[in-house]
């Protein structure tokens, strides 16, 4: 399964050029059973990437536009009646995908934000006293402008915590961005794209993930870098219990992909950032950016 994920990775790498780490991360978040946050200018490959990660797992996606008039219905779907059975059916939104993409999601009222996040929680949603159960499997790919840009609805803490992880792509560097100029367009060379896995193999990667194993020392371990941030004079509050599972969970995943059965403690320190970068606010005594905190932080506790 190792070979596999890294020829599902290179084949995404040839279309989303010069960020192979984030490139990572999203597949790591993927078979962590989260949902990604990618925050960063328009234009830098975000849906690029969403499409690109659906193709080559051979998943359905769609993509949902967010825009200030957007309703929870158009997100979940409706019932509609009919008269031939005299009864409602229900007609699944955009929403029922094994990937979808929730473009520009804080362009959207906090309203449709909560619809979606609260699918993403519970994979399944209710109409009309109904439940429906989601696909699986199911993974969210938000994208969101910088809060700075005109039209925003930032995403509060307590919806910042339905992701995984969080993940910029930045600008392309030189080398890179030469590949794209020289090279054909991104969106015509998707189709060029194989399927290298499929639902049901990406469901057992997803519960092998939860087999790889951690020793009492990488625990401890990691119980000392959730303390630290809880601990840390510039943040205000640290990591919660919920965030220290999704912490475990992406480092037995990015062990996963690196052809490992168990979680050393280099995986823990691979994936902290994008974990926990969206989960922790610097106080107003600081004048240091959080990423940078956390990098310390990382340096300050010790590895048994």
């Amino acid at each position: 399964m190792h070979s596999v994920l890294d020829k599902a990775l290179n084949q995404i790498g040839q279309i989303v050029v010069g960020n192979p780490q984030a490139l990572r991360l999203a597949l790591c978040c993927l078979l962590a059973r989260g949902h990604l946050l990618i925050e960063d200018l328009p234009g830098v490959g975000k849906t690029t990437l969403a499409h690109a990660l659906a193709r080559v797992l051979g998943l359905e996606f769609n993509r949902i536009q967010f825009t200030s008039d957007l309703l929870p219905a158009d997100i979940i779907g409706v019932s509609i009646f009919e008269q031939q059975s005299n009864r409602f059916r229900f007609q699944p939104g955009p929403l029922f995908a094994s990937v979808v993409l929730a473009d520009e999601i804080n362009r959207a009222t906090p309203k449709a934000q909560s619809a979606l996040l609260e699918a993403m929680e519970e994979r399944q949603v209710t109409n009309d006293g109904e439940t429906h159960r989601l696909p699986q499997p199911f993974f969210v790919i938000a994208t969101q402008n910088p809060r700075h840009q005109i039209g925003t609805f930032p995403l509060p803490e307590s919806q910042l915590d339905r992701f995984l992880m969080r993940i910029e792509l930045g600008y392309p560097d030189r080398k890179a961005e030469r590949s794209l100029l020289a090279g054909g367009d991104r969106r015509a060379m998707l189709n060029d794209l194989q399927p290298t896995l499929n639902g049901p193999v990406l469901i057992e990667l997803q519960q092998r993930v939860g087999d790889i194993r951690t020793s009492t020392a990488l625990l401890d371990y990691v119980q000392d870098v959730i303390e630290a941030t809880r601990r840390h004079p510039h943040f205000n509050g640290g990591l919660s219990p919920r965030a220290g599972l999704g912490l475990l969970r992406s480092a037995q995943a990015w062990a996963l992909m690196g052809g490992r059965d168990v979680v050393l403690p280099e995986d823990v320190q691979a994936v902290l950032e994008p974990v926990v970068s969206h989960r922790l606010q610097a106080n107003e005594q600081s004048t240091i950016a959080v990423a940078d905190q956390i990098r310390t932080l990382i340096q300050s506790v010790a590895v048994a």
